[in-house]
């Protein structure tokens, strides 16, 4: 036998181990897609379940950071609140001292002086000295006792008489 009739002879054969070397091939592909698909899909799961655990994880750590962050603001708004208040209430004070201070260029404040004098040495008791004050208005003294009849204290008796009424300056 010839070569060439001897590759006619194995032709057959090699042709059906080349289609059977191919289908298997073909099948060895098909297995290792089917297998990258389901390895894919197992390392998408396992990173969806990553990512969800971390996101929990991430939550639940920032939730004391945020509560701290929530009551450093409330602490922070309560302190702006305080000093706007506090900064009314001096303006207030201020007001009422200067409006009592103008009262010593006023026609009756020589008035007022002799009634702040009589009160005060009536207060201090008997035997009491009474000056006038630098800022108008008067101070007796007696042993033991000071009244201060000055009229920034009077100013400033006057507004801590408001008491709770100073409130309606910050009132909405």
């Amino acid at each position: 036998m010839t070569a060439a009739a001897a590759a006619a002879a194995l032709a057959p054969a090699r042709s059906r181990m080349l289609r059977d070397a191919a289908c298997q091939a073909a099948r060895i592909l098909a297995d290792a897609q089917r297998e990258a698909d389901g390895i894919t899909a197992q390392a998408r799961l396992e990173a969806e379940r990553s990512v969800s655990l971390a996101r929990a994880a991430g939550r639940a750590q920032a939730a004391p950071q945020a509560a701290a962050l929530r009551r450093q603001a409330r602490s922070d708004a309560r302190s702006a609140l305080l000093g706007a208040q506090r900064e009314a209430y001096d303006e207030l004070r201020s007001r009422v001292r200067l409006a009592v201070d103008e009262l010593r260029s006023e026609p009756g404040y020589e008035r007022l002086l002799e009634a702040l004098t009589k009160m005060a040495r009536l207060e201090a008791g008997p035997g009491a000295t009474v000056t006038a004050s630098e800022d108008g208005g008067v101070i007796a003294g007696s042993p033991g006792v000071v009244v201060d009849c000055s009229l920034p204290r009077l100013a400033d008796l006057a507004v801590d008489a408001l008491g709770g009424e100073v409130r309606e300056l910050w009132a909405p």
